[in-house]
């Protein structure tokens, strides 16, 4: 069975639907993912015109043509939904022709985006001094290798099922999440709330004497974790850095330009990790009175950005303060239901990042998915 070369441009077509009577809102805006999907989107789009923001219909793509600062990945999304979004008009959005859909499958195109060899393509093909680009044309140029339409829609079908396992997976993570909130929110309206001032103190050991290496330094996200730094090390003295021990916080006090969210994360393991010295770390101080994880669990609520950042200052830079950070107000239960509440948390926290290893999986997946294809379609089986 013969295989079919293209270059994508023969297979797909830019659209340019406005939102021009704007009936698509602040709550369908989306931005892109590097790792290929849409997102809610982090930009500020306060006075924004969104008549001039483009329609993304159900299986239509959209990418940013800016890959500078994107990780060495592309920004694209896929609408595998059955509703419209929209998104700025600064990103390409594209379909595949009417003329095409005989050939190519919008699931098969965007396993195709998914692999680590297309995202190298585009860093090598991208363009540009302060800002690299990789633009329609660079898209319509890329080539792809074909088989026929059966043998497509059957490693879509094993694409999709994995699909199916992850989302029903992540589904009751959802159910394990809103059992932990609806915990905290009986506890707000039948507790009175202590400022936590009291019951945490800041830290400020700093690895001086250079016992804890480069591989333990880290970034934090408002994601509410920590991540791999993103910092280049190279001569950089880890003196200054300070030392988030087991069970200890951490925080970046800058919250402009930060979505509405405080970079903020809980040190859950049991080695030390390394920071800026510009981050702000603390404990607490008595476990007798107030469990790390059930704290952990109060800082992770939307309740806690929303205080942040109406309770940041600055001009240049705005800043959460550890003076601040003090005035935070919880429930504080006894112990024993502390702890119920931080079991259950702890269960969706394993439950969470098996399902992200399951994120993963799929991902690193693809590329074998379209091998296959490629080559049951020459060996025509």
């Amino acid at each position: 069975m013969a295989l079919n070369k293209y270059k994508l441009g023969e297979l797909i077509e830019r659209t340019d639907r406005r939102n021009t009577d704007l009936h698509y809102g602040v709550e369908d805006v989306r931005g892109v993912l590097n790792t290929k999907g849409f997102m809610t989107t982090h930009a500020n789009i306060e006075g924004r015109a969104l008549d001039r923001f483009q329609i993304v219909l159900p299986n239509e793509f959209a990418f940013n043509r800016r890959t500078t600062r994107n990780g060495e990945r592309l920004g694209l999304g896929f609408n595998n939904t059955d509703k419209n979004v929209i998104v700025t008009e600064d990103y390409v959005v594209f379909e595949i022709k009417e003329s095409a859909k005989d050939t190519l499958l919008a699931v098969y195109l965007y396993v195709f985006f998914l692999r680590d060899e297309f995202d190298r393509y585009v860093r090598y093909s991208s363009w540009g001094s302060a800002t690299e680009f990789f633009n329609w044309d660079d898209m319509c140029d890329v080539p792809i290798v074909l088989p026929s339409l059966p043998i497509q829609q059957k490693y879509i079908d094993t694409y999709n099922a994995m699909v199916q396992n992850q989302k029903a997976y992540e589904h009751s993570l959802d159910d394990l999440k809103l059992t932990c909130d609806a915990y905290i929110e009986k506890l707000r309206r039948e507790l009175p709330h202590t400022a936590i001032g009291s019951l945490i103190e800041e830290s400020d050991d700093r690895n001086a004497n250079l016992e804890i290496g480069v591989d333990s330094v880290k970034g934090v996200s408002i994601n509410k974790c920590f991540i791999e730094t993103k910092a280049d090390m190279d001569g950089i003295s880890l003196a200054s850095y300070k030392i988030v021990y087991p069970e200890y916080f951490c925080y970046v006090s800058v919250t402009s330009r930060n979505g509405g969210k405080i970079s903020f994360a809980h040190n859950n393991t049991d080695i030390p990790y390394l920071v800026s010295s510009t981050y702000i770390v603390f404990k607490t101080v008595d476990k007798k009175s107030l469990l790390p994880e059930y704290l952990n669990i109060n800082l992770n609520r939307s309740e806690f950005d929303r205080f942040s950042r109406f309770h940041s200052w600055g001009s240049a830079r705005e800043v959460f303060s550890f003076e601040d950070m003090c005035e935070i107000e919880i429930p504080i239960p006894d112990i024993p239901i502390q702890q119920d509440i931080a079991n259950i948390f702890k269960t969706y926290t394993i439950r969470k990042n098996i399902n992200e290893k399951l994120k993963a999986q799929i991902k690193d997946i693809c590329p074998i998915l379209i091998k296959g294809a490629i080559n049951e379609a020459v060996e025509g089986k």
